[in-house]
């Protein structure tokens, strides 16, 4: 019996029914494990598939093409280190998340994921059935044990196995980011260690998908909590992990590096530049085009998306109209400036006078009213789409969460677009981002370094420019209140009592309550944007949009 053994740790971003790429990514890790002479190469939970495929596993020649997949990968990767590796599983009716180790050409081992998450972004129970729980696997002469994500965030699943001889857990991870997330990870896997007394390898995903962004951060813990390896957030990487055994019969993980963890401000900005990238990427899309209007929200989404893509891949757009101010056009056309990108002036006036012309027969006698002022905001959606149909650029939409949550936008206008990269982003941090873009730059941003964004756009009160003097603050309460209120009545599921409690004006709350029921509608058609709170919209609220329940307590 050996008292070594080198695991082989693959972070690696998947795409979603790439079956053919992913098993290609899996197969040059494997080279480079073999070339560590690692006794095993693992990889986080359906990879093969990519994650989530949501209702796509339900189709059942896509699972048996996967399925086939990994016997391909097995054949392929006979000789040499083992491999971990996670995908679906239909199996005399029921189909399971699975994870699979492949030795020698085979199939020798199959786990089924127990614990099904059903909270949040998760459906599982409505996907897959739930598996017994399986015992460890022996490689090399240690044995395994295998809680597939959740099962590690339950204390019965990993008990199980160490009860039933596993000398080391090795958990495969499909965990999305939400701010804060990662203690919550840490805080759990710890719990098994100390509650078990083997060490744990927590190994995750990265790379965006849809809404979701995977943040990676995968670690290795020894006996007693103790931190042995941490694998860097966000980014792909490949680490070699030496375990031995110890005097008393266990196994320990030698110190490799450990990479320190980023802020939270640094880390919502890597999710959402990396939300866009790799949904461009994994959609098809090279180049994406925006409105700039010289307000703050169309700022940082053009920033972004240098940072993402590079400037050579971003087109800015100014859509003026009479109303819209002297200041708003320098401060769009030096945010164009400061990033490098294409930049276009569209004027606005002659096409809104043509529909107005349209439009007034039936309109005659009639006050303008908000009417108006949304044909010019779905003026500007129909010339962007054209552009973007023209030239084949995605368009970016470009409204915060404090928008997206009570209907300040408007649909089939500046709600017109294929992806929102900060669509879960609240109007006050908003602010924030942009201050800590203007003095941050980091290796993975494509823009140019400095103060991109000038403070006169961060400074100056916002408006949508639809009408003379227009500001946000004539329709809306100061966006520090409604944030506020927001966040308790969105993410953290207050009541109307409970945040009046709070010292706000409960007119007032009932007023935010009654635009955030009244816009589900909207929020139904939007564009997806990547998830940065445990609360975003879709997936983690699901909300009729026929309503008339109010909370009247």
């Amino acid at each position: 019996m050996s008292g070594k053994l080198r695991l082989t740790l693959a972070q690696l971003n998947p795409t979603v029914g790439d079956l053919a790429g992913n098993i290609a990514k899996a197969q040059k890790a494997h080279a480079e494990a073999a070339a560590a002479s690692a006794d095993m190469v693992v990889f986080p939970e359906m990879f093969v598939t990519g994650y989530q495929t949501q209702d796509l596993v339900m189709r059942e020649a896509f699972t048996l093409d996967a399925m086939a997949h990994v016997r391909k990968l097995a054949e392929a990767c006979a000789t040499g280190p083992a491999i971990g590796i996670g995908g679906p599983l239909l199996e005399d009716g029921n189909l399971y998340n699975a994870y699979f180790i492949l030795q020698g050409g085979k199939i020798v081992a199959t786990m089924r994921k127990h614990e099904l998450p059903n909270t949040h972004v998760f459906d599982e129970l409505r996907l897959f059935d739930s598996g017994h729980i399986s015992g460890p696997y022996n490689l090399n002469g240690i044995r395994i044990g295998t809680p597939i994500c959740e099962d590690a965030w339950h204390d019965q699943v990993s008990e199980t196995m160490v009860e039933s001889g596993a000398e080391l857990l090795i958990v495969p991870n499909g965990s999305p980011y939400y701010r804060g997330k990662f203690e919550r990870r840490i805080n759990h896997m710890v719990a098994r260690v100390i509650e078990n007394d083997v060490p744990l390898v927590y190994l995750n995903l990265v790379g965006g998908q849809d809404d979701q962004i995977f943040d990676g951060g995968s670690f290795v813990l020894n006996r007693g909590g103790q931190l042995a390896v941490q694998m860097p957030l966000f980014d792909e990487a490949i680490v070699h992990v030496d375990f031995s055994r110890t005097a008393d019969g266990g196994w320990a993980a030698e110190h490799g590096e450990k990479i320190a963890h980023v802020d939270e401000w640094e880390q919502d900005y890597r999710v959402m530049l990396q939300g866009l990238r790799d949904y461009l990427a994994k959609t098809g899309f090279k180049k994406v085009l925006l409105g700039l209007s010289g307000g703050i929200d169309s700022a940082i989404v053009a920033t972004i998306a240098v940072d993402a893509l590079g400037a050579e891949n971003v087109r800015c757009v100014m859509l003026p109209s009479e109303f819209t101010s002297q200041s708003s056009l320098d401060d769009a056309a030096e945010v164009a400036e400061n990033l490098g990108c294409q930049y276009d002036t569209i004027p606005i006036t002659q096409g809104r006078d043509a529909v107005t012309e349209t439009l007034a027969p039936l309109f005659e006698g009639l006050e303008p009213d908000i009417t108006e002022e949304n044909i010019q905001s779905r003026l500007r959606g129909l010339l962007l789409m054209a552009l973007s149909n023209k030239f084949g650029s995605m368009l970016l939409t470009t409204g915060n969460k404090s928008e997206v949550a009570v209907g300040y936008a408007t649909i089939y206008g500046d709600m017109a677009g294929g992806y929102n990269p900060i669509k879960d982003l609240y109007k006050m941090r908003v602010f924030e981002s942009c201050r800590w873009r203007n003095v941050n730059h980091r290796d993975w941003m494509k823009g140019p370094k400095g103060e991109v964004i000038p403070q006169r756009i961060i400074d100056k009160p916002p408006s949508a420019e639809l009408r003379p003097d227009q500001k946000d603050s004539d329709s809306l309460p100061p966006y520090e209140e409604l944030d506020a209120i927001l966040d308790m009545l969105v993410d953290q599921d207050f009541s109307v009592a409970e945040i009046v409690k709070r010292g706000y004006d409960r007119a007032t709350v009932k007023r935010v309550e009654h635009l955030v029921y009244i816009s589900e509608y909207k929020r139904f058609q939007s564009a997806p944007g990547p998830r940065l709170t445990h609360r975003a919209f879709w997936l983690d609220r699901r909300y009729p949009i026929a309503n008339r329940w109010r909370d009247e307590g």
